[in-house]
């Protein structure tokens, strides 16, 4: 009795963390799994005062680089219309003259969602 794109649980030293699907999350098709498929582990605000946090995993294509990009580099969301929630998206980034959507961790999940991904995973 979890939302669809919950993937499942991972044992994370000894914690339970839910794992999200996150093309499902924006109302997609479910994540192909490969070789490269992999999971990334993300803290995320479970209040609103960031004084509480959770760790999630999120499904995603594979992992290229990692990489720290100076906030110099880094822009405001820029508006794409109606249809395209950018309160999922906390800003631009330009990587070698390229420009990287940067996603915006804690909206992606609502607080309510998130309270209800943290009773699944205690319940586990």
């Amino acid at each position: 009795m979890v939302p669809e794109y919950v993937r499942g649980v991972v044992n994370l030293r000894g914690n339970v963390v839910p794992v999200i699907d996150l093309p499902v999350r924006f109302g997609w098709k479910a994540s192909p799994v490969n070789k490269r498929t992999c999971i990334v582990i993300v803290e995320i605000s479970a209040s609103d005062d960031d004084s509480t946090s959770i760790e999630m995993g999120i499904v995603i294509d594979r992992v290229d680089e990692v990489i720290d990009i100076p906030t110099e580099d880094i822009g405001g969301a820029p508006s794409f219309g109606a249809k395209v929630r950018t309160d999922f998206i906390s800003g631009m980034g330009k990587v070698n003259d390229q420009f990287v959507v940067l996603l915006n961790s804690d909206k992606v999940l609502s607080v309510a969602e998130l309270s209800k991904l943290e009773q699944t995973a205690g319940a586990v």
